[in-house]
């Protein structure tokens, strides 16, 4: 579950969350919506313009999946986020434990994950 101290980032137009602003030190850290972190600490303003710049861009890319027992991580495709989890599918060939699709569940922040 995104934790209670990162606050939300929504895009003026519709309101939809951009992602959050996890304090660190003195700055803030952007990150997604699943929690994984877009840049370095910095001000609140430049930490919000980094998301605003983003957008959801990020939702539609490749990403890495850490699963346990596996070595090598699983190629994903993000299917939804909400702030205690998300799911995303299966889009890696060489991962024959499961089919192309399958549906993962992962606890968010999402710490299994990494862009492709």
């Amino acid at each position: 579950m995104i934790p209670g101290h990162w606050r939300a980032h929504h895009r003026d137009e519709d309101g939809e969350v951009l992602g959050y602003l996890r304090p660190e030190g003195e700055g803030h850290v952007p990150v997604t919506p699943f929690g994984h972190a877009l840049e370095g600490p910095q001000s609140e303003d430049e930490a919000r313009a980094a998301l605003d710049s983003r957008g959801l861009t990020y939702l539609a890319d490749p990403w890495l999946l850490t699963l346990p027992g596996r070595e090598e991580p699983v190629q994903v495709r993000i299917l939804e986020v909400s702030p205690r989890r998300m799911r995303v599918a299966n889009a890696d060939y060489g991962y024959d434990e499961v089919d192309i699709g399958h549906v993962f569940e992962v606890d968010v922040p999402a710490e299994g994950m990494r862009p492709a």
